[in-house]
Formats: structure tokens, sequence, C-alpha cells
């Protein structure tokens, strides 16, 4: 403890500790391992920041699909009563008021008329019925048909919903991971500091040591 002695004494504590440690490399040691801890830190940081970036611009992505399966699932509830006799009689009245089915009634009507002409049955009760039973077939072909479509856009936007909520999951799985590393790597770091001092005394006994075998 002779070295340590003198230079603790000629210069103050602490700045005999620092000297010991710069002697020994300790404090180059522990300088080392706190930059690296630093660096580690800092490299999980960004990757939590890249991981909620890529979460933001995937949800961004998917949003006009979860949204348009959530408007689609509405007019499928709509059309089944779901939502209320007004509801459903307003999805009905929509088709049955649509060009589409003004388009087709027209036609198929004009068809049953035609076919009735060329096969001189213009005025006959076939006739009649066919063209009383076409529309309500045409609504509710038409119906189901919207039905049909609307569930596509649902299936779509469950998918979406899906795949969003699986990012969301993903992502805070690697996130907390990433924490993980972090607290790692700082609790590395402070270790590394606390242990400085225990190395620089573990040093000086050496140093303290050697130079006595050698004086002796």
């Amino acid at each position: 403890m002779g070295l340590f002695s003198s230079i603790s004494k000629g210069l103050g504590f602490d700045a005999g500790m620092k000297a010991l440690g710069d002697l020994t490399g300790a404090n180059q040691a522990a300088d080392a391992a706190r930059d690296a801890s630093n660096v580690q830190a800092q490299m999980s940081r960004e990757g939590i920041a890249e991981q909620r970036r890529q979460f933001d611009a995937l949800q961004a992505l998917l949003a006009p699909f979860v949204k348009t399966g959530t408007s689609a699932l509405g007019g499928q509830a709509d059309i089944l009563g779901l939502n209320g006799a007004d509801a459903q009689g307003s999805a009905i009245s929509a088709i049955q008021g649509s060009p589409q089915f003004s388009t087709l009634l027209k036609s198929g009507e004009n068809a049953i008329l035609q076919n009735a002409s060329a096969t001189g049955g213009l005025r006959g009760g076939n006739t009649q019925r066919a063209l009383m039973e076409y529309s309500p077939n045409l609504l509710a072909q038409l119906i189901e048909q919207q039905y049909s479509r609307l569930g596509g856009l649902t299936s779509l936007g469950q998918n979406s919903a899906a795949q969003t909520g699986n990012a969301g999951m993903q992502t805070g799985a690697n996130i907390a991971n990433l924490l993980g590393q972090q607290g790692a790597a700082q609790a590395g770091g402070i270790l590394a500091q606390g242990g400085l001092q225990r190395q620089i005394f573990s040093d000086a006994l050496n140093l303290g040591s050697t130079a006595a075998k050698a004086f002796f």
C-alpha cells in the first residue's frame, strides 16, 4: 500500500484514485465499457423508433381497407335488417332506385315483350305474369348480389385489420426485446463504473505487492 498511500497523499484521494486508474488502465477500461453501453443503448432506441415508424406506415397503408370493410359490414347488416327496419328499407330502396336496376328492368321487360310478340302471345296470361314477376325477381337478385359484393369488401377489411393487429403484436414484442437490450446495456455501463474503484484498489494492491517484492 506504500505506492497507493504516496500517490493519495501527494495528489489527494480523488486525484490519486484517478492517477492510479490512468496508470493501470482501469479508467480507460471503464470509459470504454461506458461508451460501448451508450452506443448499444442508442442503437436500441433507434431500433425502437424504426419499429414504431414501420408500424405507423403499415397502419396508415391498411387503414382505407379497414375503413371500407367496416362500412361494408354495416351495409350487410342493413340488408339483413340488423340495424333496424328503416335501415333495411333504405338499403333495399337504394338498390331499387339505382340506375342498374332501372336499366336491367327495362331491358328485361323489353325482351319479354319482344319474345311474346314474336310468338303471338303478346296479350296472353303468361306474358303478363312474366312481366309482373320479373321486377321482384330482379330486385331479389340484385339484393343478393349487393350482399355478396359487400361480403367481399368485409373480408378484405377483416384481413387488413388482422394484419394490422398481427403487426402491432410483433412490433410490441420487438420493442420489448429492444427495451430489454437497452436496459442491459445501461446496466452494464453502470456496473462497469461501479467496479472502477474496486479495480483500482485491486491494481494498487498488486502494484504495491510487486514493488515490495522488488524492494526486498
